[in-house]
């Protein structure tokens, strides 16, 4: 059984999703420290050809609460972001079928970091027709004060994994050997470089997931999710 682990981010790029595609069953990281510089709740859309950064703002909390413990801003501008996102997006041939599923995410109700996250992933998986199996991390039965990678070997035996594979990124922190010691094989997921269209303007490349689906079909990306990448 092939499993990944993952912090949870808000509209990942496409290499994310690749990465769901590409195992049986995903944990998504509820009780890991929130990292305050990365993209957790925050990514890049394609505004008058530029890559431009949006973000959810979180309410003020300690730099050691973990994503489930952190909550959202209560003057999070929500219609703001709508705008800021369709007035980049209207004329994108598939706007008119995934701005229903941006707005959903953006309007969710909850307040807490981590649920508003999962629902995101889980509709944007829906949308994408991917049907790995997600799952929260807290809710696999180890000891969950493990860090590192002694966390992901433990969470790999509690889901029953014999294969683990990771991002690209990873490299720099798994070794094969390691892994081999628990019964695992170990791969790291190379995404392919994707290329298209956007209003005649020069590409830029890895944006969020939203660029993805406003530019191409469900079909088209699908086959970028089924082998838009290789495993090292």
């Amino acid at each position: 059984m092939k499993l990944a682990i993952m912090q949870p981010y808000f509209f990942p790029y496409v290499g994310y999703f690749q990465l769901i595609a590409s195992v049986d069953r995903f944990v998504v990281y509820d009780n890991i420290e929130y990292t305050k510089k990365g993209w957790i709740n925050r990514n890049r859309f394609l505004r008058n050809g530029e890559d431009v950064l949006f973000s959810i703002p979180l309410k003020k909390g300690s730099d050691h609460l973990h994503v489930r413990d952190r909550e959202l801003a209560a003057d999070f501008n929500k219609d703001k972001l709508l705008n800021q996102l369709a007035g980049a997006y209207k004329r994108a041939p598939e706007f008119s079928e995934v701005f229903p599923l941006v707005e959903k995410a953006v309007r969710c109700e909850s307040h807490n970091l981590f649920d508003y996250i999962h629902q995101s992933l889980v509709a944007t998986c829906e949308y994408l027709g991917l049907k790995t199996e997600l799952v929260v991390s807290s809710t696999l039965d180890i000891d969950h004060t493990l860090r590192g990678k002694d966390k992901v070997r433990a969470l790999c035996r509690r889901a029953g994994a014999d294969t683990y594979i990771n991002a690209i990124g990873g490299q720099v922190l798994y070794a094969k050997e390691e892994f081999l010691a628990d019964g695992l094989s170990l791969h790291f997921l190379k995404s392919a470089e994707i290329a298209y269209p956007q209003f005649d303007r020069p590409f830029v490349p890895w944006l969020s997931i939203i660029d993805v689906m406003m530019f191409n079909s469900r079909e088209r990306i699908s086959e970028w999710l089924a082998s838009g990448y290789e495993l090292v």
